[in-house]
């Protein structure tokens, strides 16, 4: 009997969310990624900016219809981001914090509540990854929008995992921190300023001394870990050790 599972992958373009894309294609699941853009020209994607509140309206509709008869599972992988912007608070432009509480925050929220909203009612299996972070459960200087829309992130699961536990075809959920890894982002934050991020040095120290995970050890170890976890028990907040 073939299974047919169902994978929303978001930040599909590049970095784990790439990755994530490619290994679970290989599996023979059906991957629907969304970026703003395909580098790879890959199928099944879908390129809109995600901190657009207008391209996301209807999204999960949209991606998640030809599938709601024939699925047997249906997993959303909540993993765009950015941890721009790097500064302390007082300096930081409107605009930029605006896009990332946007993108870290609303995006998920409102993905989530849709997904949850047009799967109610199938007995398939469904469950939430939200990509969070070491920064959502500790504070530090010149993060405060990234480590507070992580912070968000991990409360908003905590929430649907309360609910979930009283519906009838409950969605499974973790926040999942992926530790600290080889990425895009990791450059973004070593060209940073260090009087707007004081821990710069030892982020460089990380790349230097190679202490950084590949975004593919990452993906696969995450995929290793939905496979033998049940995320309708399993601890709402996580870390990929």
């Amino acid at each position: 009997m073939i299974i047919l599972e169902i994978y929303i992958v978001t930040g599909a373009s590049k970095g784990i969310g790439g990755e994530l894309y490619g290994q679970l294609h290989k599996t023979g699941a059906v991957v629907i990624g969304i970026a703003r853009s395909n580098p790879g020209n890959r199928e099944n994607f879908v390129e809109l900016d995600l901190a657009t509140r207008e391209s996301r309206e209807g999204l999960m509709k949209r991606v998640l219809a030809p599938y709601l008869e024939t699925a047997d599972s249906f997993t959303l992988i909540n993993n765009a981001g950015t941890v721009e912007p790097v500064g302390k608070v007082g300096t930081l432009s409107t605009d930029t914090l605006q896009q990332a509480i946007e993108l870290n925050l609303t995006a998920p929220i409102e993905l989530s509540n849709e997904f949850i909203s047009i799967l109610s009612n199938t007995k398939a299996k469904k469950q939430i990854i939200n990509i969070s972070s070491g920064a959502g459960r500790n504070a530090y200087e010149g993060w405060g929008i990234y480590c507070t829309t992580k912070a968000g992130l991990d409360q908003f699961s905590k929430v649907i995992r309360l609910e979930q536990d009283r519906a009838d075809h409950p969605v499974g959920i973790v926040s999942i921190a992926p530790g600290i890894i080889d990425t895009g982002m990791q450059e973004t934050i070593r060209s940073s300023d260090i009087s707007g991020f004081p821990m710069l040095e030892q982020f460089i120290n990380y790349k230097e001394e190679g202490k950084l995970r590949s975004a593919e050890a990452t993906a696969h170890l995450l995929i290793e870990w939905m496979e033998k976890e049940d995320l309708a028990s399993t601890e709402v907040l996580a870390r990929l050790n």
